[in-house]
């Protein structure tokens, strides 16, 4: 099975200069943890519930003025439609992500893939040891 199969097609996005308030919404709307960052067609980031926990209310930021670029993570962990669904849950496990935006090979974003559409797609015992790899906690 090759990732785009089991994906969730048409991933929502939001360009660098959009309010933390807009993109929890969206969250909240499309009952999702993460929000790819996109410019000119590219993905150049990601911000997760997290991002939003962590590094804005937490280190005590005004909320009303931060913007995606203030807190999203810039080194986006990524896969191809293409590539197998193994393959995915590899990047997953390797990089101890849960989440992973979907790219042609144009670069551009075409959905998402997670750690529920994987255990929907693969086999329980390989899903069980990429759910516990990315679940480990940091040392």
């Amino acid at each position: 099975m090759q990732v785009k199969d089991m994906m969730h097609k048409g991933a929502e996005y939001v360009a660098p200069n959009a309010k933390l308030q807009v993109i929890a919404k969206k969250m909240r709307d499309y009952d999702v943890g993460a929000i790819p960052v996109c410019e000119g067609g590219k993905t150049i980031g990601m911000v997760t519930d997290r991002d939003i926990a962590i590094r804005a209310l937490a280190n005590g930021k005004d909320i009303a003025k931060l913007e995606a670029k203030d807190v999203m993570s810039r080194d986006v962990i990524f896969c191809r439609d293409t590539e197998d669904a193994e393959d995915a849950l590899h990047i997953m496990e390797d990089n101890q992500v849960r989440r992973l935006p979907v790219l042609n090979e144009a670069k551009k974003l075409v959905g998402m893939v997670s750690l529920g559409d994987i255990s929907h797609a693969l086999s329980r015992d390989l899903t069980g040891k990429v759910t516990k790899a990315v679940s480990a906690h940091h040392g």
